[in-house]
């Protein structure tokens, strides 16, 4: 026959049952915290302020080439990453919030904040994916040298901070102007956007003109 405690013995007994929920819940919490995947919502983070001027200093600065021969074609885009996804879903992916996808990994659902202008949008229609250092302005920088290959691999590059999702009319207002001719009208976000800058045209070997260098070194020199 079982036995029942006695009223005495029952605030124990029950302190050392809420005891061991309460251990239980906070393990669980503690594995759903460990466990749950964390969106990156932007793009790498770039090398930093100290290392882009470090950089700087030890470029000459070179004469621009032309734009002759130069195609976007040139530089396919955007290529399939996993399944449906294609570079430009796989940016509107990560750099937004609450971000939902069809079947065919379009975007139908979410917001996104664009770091160029601050403005918000709901609508993956009025976002650009931004090439940092624009396809004409690596054409001119050396990339009319490369293999279509290569310019494949830098027109979707994804490990360095190359892409970025922004809104379109000041992605086309940036166009393929480099920092000495155009930076972001948010002035809060130009520090990050000199070093992005700068780590991509390190990793890829691309010159810079002097107006451009110029632009960088002061823009950094404040960061």
């Amino acid at each position: 026959m079982s036995s029942t405690p006695s009223r005495t013995s029952t605030p124990s007994v029950y302190a050392r049952r809420l005891g061991t929920l309460a251990s239980i819940l906070a393990a669980a919490s503690l594995t759903t915290l460990l466990s749950a995947p964390t969106a990156a919502a932007s793009p790498p983070t770039p090398i930093s302020a100290a290392a882009a001027r470090s950089y700087l200093a030890t470029v000459t600065p070179k004469t621009e080439g032309s734009t002759s021969g130069y195609s976007r074609d040139l530089f396919p885009h955007w290529s399939t990453v996993s399944g449906t996804c294609n570079t430009r879903e796989t940016v509107l992916k990560r750099d937004g919030s609450g971000v939902v996808q069809d079947s065919a990994c379009a975007a139908v659902s979410g917001s996104w904040y664009s770091e160029y202008d601050g403005a918000t949008w709901t609508a993956a229609s009025d976002i650009d994916i931004d090439h940092m250092v624009p396809l004409a302005e690596a054409w001119r920088s050396g990339a009319n040298s490369w293999t279509t290959a290569k310019r494949q691999q830098f027109a979707n590059d994804l490990t360095r901070p190359q892409l970025i999702a922004v809104t379109d009319n000041v992605n086309q207002a940036k166009g393929d102007l480099d920092p000495g001719k155009w930076l972001p009208p948010r002035t809060a976000y130009r520090c990050t956007y000199a070093r992005m800058w700068v780590e991509v045209k390190q990793y890829w070997a691309l010159s810079m003109d002097s107006t451009e260098k110029t632009a960088l070194v002061n823009v950094l020199n404040a960061c």
